[in-house]
């Protein structure tokens, strides 16, 4: 198991792959970068049409293959075996190369449009595979870190490859030749790279293509549809590209028209916003510790809006002057400040999308994993080229600046945030968690591994504060379903968390027999559909520090529904805010944040030894002296 995700760099599993979509994004971007800036100065050498024309057409011969492939490239990433798909399309890179290598050696333009369209076919065919390959190379406390090595180098080959197509290009009097030799070069060592990647079965081989890709589309979206979580997740996935995309496109303009800057300005703000993307993706892994952290989209989404909105007053009554150099920029406060917004942009929009795609990998069937993660890939192209109407509209119909341009965006993405969390209150419910965990406790988590990966089970712990539900969803990576006492169930504000979580409420049969069977039932439903039940068998928090007699209550679960029983000890709860020492709980003020507390994890029981005396036995034994 890794240490941490920059170990998975050191793995077969995961470097070659790594490297192969690495060098992919980086070759997109080299030659899109030194297209771009030879149509900017030699167009007129070959063709007759506006540079803004040829600008919006080489964007859009790039993003269309993503509207009219995606579904096809879903189905064939779950249906054939995945490291093979890479290696033809890696081939085929090659190919495409040597075609834009012959059209930047002759200057004909319908060459190189030609191969810029076949690289947005070649970059939607590897999309799916992407991030449908990554839960079947690395396991479920990978998965988070996995996907921030993902995006930190997406971020920063963007960065570095439109970089080197734009220095390259700029040679006088060799560089379409210089330009045509390396992506050339870059191709190859992604072929290369790619025959290294593990071999990644086939998820569906069953699978029947539907080459119509209108009907594919529609009957991939009807999927999606099926889990809210996932399409919602979707929505706010597509969202973070309309962001981004405004912000990379308008940056350029912004940069000359209202910060006064020059070319080398331009590169410096570009490279923070990517270097703060990178910087975000890979804090996830530590800030999450190492699972699907929900919480974090919304403390994504706070900061894209908060530095947004910034942005847009860092430059307000900023009169723009001619920069002559770059010291000079840099020497500005104001200038300052918009750095530090576009960086903290990045940072957030790293810590908005790493647990998204997480998720989606994570909830989605591993049958269709492959063309949820295409819809998705069409879903972004759509909103990108919402984007660049948003703008239009802003920029040119109503003349607005592009410092108003960037306050609307941030605004919006308040609007779709709050929207998304609304419909699907889980992101926020787990935000206050995180939150709240993170200020007051330091959980050291002990053999997590015995709680099964999957498969329905019953947790058992002590019961010694109000926050007992907490902790545990915080230590565990399976979101259990806690059956909780009905006035804790009911306390304010957590009420709501408890709520998102589904807990099940119960009651002694004296106060309320009907929310008992209730209970019951709900707990046999949730078993039997394979998920993580936790009951606190006590039935009451401690007031003493030790634990009061576990109850039958278990043995009515484990004759209704067989299932392995999993010991945990809760320690160190003893004496905090929540508990009941020296008093009632809450009537006192917290000791100090940070407090270190344990969950204690026993080999899980089978139901055939089950009894309420031997696991309190063993829940006694984990717990020890710390209290």
């Amino acid at each position: 198991m890794s240490h941490n995700q920059f170990d998975l760099l050191k793995t077969r599993r995961f470097l070659p792959f790594f490297s192969t979509q690495f060098l992919g994004a980086f070759n997109d971007n080299v030659f899109k970068q030194s297209l771009i800036i030879l149509l900017a100065f030699n167009a007129a050498s070959m063709t007759t049409m506006p540079v803004s024309t040829l600008t919006n057409l080489c964007a859009g011969l790039f993003i269309l293959p993503f509207f009219l492939f995606s579904a096809t490239a879903g189905q064939l990433a779950d249906k054939y075996e995945k490291t093979k798909l890479i290696k033809i399309i890696k081939g085929a890179e090659i190919v495409i190369m040597l075609l834009a290598a012959i059209g930047f050696h002759f200057q004909q333009l319908w060459l190189l449009l030609t191969a810029l369209f076949l690289m947005g076919t070649h970059s939607t065919a590897f999309g799916p595979i992407k991030y449908a390959i990554l839960p079947q190379a690395l396991t479920k406390n990978e998965l988070v870190g996995g996907n921030a090595l993902v995006e930190m180098g997406t971020s920063l080959a963007i960065l570095f490859g439109s970089m080197l197509g734009g220095f390259l290009i700029a040679i006088k009097p060799d560089g379409k030749e210089l330009v045509s030799l390396t992506v050339l070069a870059i191709a190859v060592l992604g072929f290369i790279s790619s025959w290294r990647i593990p071999r990644a079965a086939s998820s569906n081989p069953e699978l029947k293509i539907n080459w119509n890709p209108i009907s594919e589309t529609w009957r991939n979206f009807q999927f999606i549809k099926q889990n809210r979580t996932i399409l919602l997740s979707i929505l706010a996935i597509s969202w973070f590209w309309f962001y981004g995309a405004t912000f990379l496109t308008q940056i350029p303009n912004y940069t000359k028209t209202v910060l006064g800057g020059d070319e080398h300005v331009v590169t410096f703000l570009l490279t923070v916003f990517s270097v703060g993307i990178a910087i975000g993706s890979l804090l996830c892994e530590r800030l999450s510790d190492k699972k699907v952290e929900l919480g974090l989209v919304p403390f994504g989404s706070i900061g894209l809006t908060c530095f947004g909105v910034d942005l847009y007053f860092a430059t307000q009554g900023l009169q723009p002057e001619t920069t002559n150099t770059f010291s000079h920029f840099i020497a500005n406060s104001t200038h300052q400040r918009v750095i530090f917004d576009l960086l903290g942009i990045g940072i957030f929009g790293g810590f908005y999308i790493v647990p998204l795609y997480a998720l989606i990998q994570a909830r989605s069937e591993p049958s269709h994993r492959a063309r949820i993660i295409a819809g998705n890939n069409i879903v972004n192209a759509f909103l990108m080229v919402l984007s660049a109407a948003l703008a239009i509209v802003v920029l040119s119909v109503f003349h607005r600046s592009i410092s108003e341009l960037f306050l609307v965006t941030a605004i919006l993405s308040a609007v779709v945030s709050l929207y998304i969390y609304t419909v699907i209150p889980e992101f926020f419910m787990r935000f206050l968690v995180w939150i709240f965990l993170s200020f007051f406790y330091k959980i050291k988590k002990t053999n997590l591994q015995h709680i099964p990966e999957e498969g329905a089970c019953v947790l058992v712990c002590n019961h010694v504060s109000f926050y007992d539900a907490l902790i545990l969803s915080a230590a565990i990576r399976r979101p259990p379903r806690f059956v909780m006492y009905h006035t804790i169930f009911k306390t304010p504000i957590l009420s709501f968390i408890f709520r998102t979580a589904k807990a099940i409420p119960i009651a002694p049969a004296k106060e309320d027999p009907a929310l008992l069977e209730k209970a019951y039932a709900d707990i046999a439903q949730a078993l039997a559909e394979g998920e993580v039940v936790c009951i606190f068998p006590e039935g009451r928090i401690t007031d003493t520090g030790e634990m009061y007699p576990f109850k039958n209550g278990i043995m009515r679960i484990i004759e209704q529904t067989p299932v392995p029983v999993v010991p945990i000890a809760l320690r160190g709860m003893w004496g905090s805010i929540s508990s009941r020492k020296d008093g009632a709980a809450f009537s006192k003020l917290p000791r100090r944040f940070r407090s270190p507390v344990e969950v204690n994890v026993g080999m899980p029981v089978m139901p055939s030894h089950v009894s309420p005396e031997l696991l309190q036995d063993k829940v006694t034994e984990l717990r020890g002296d710390w209290k």
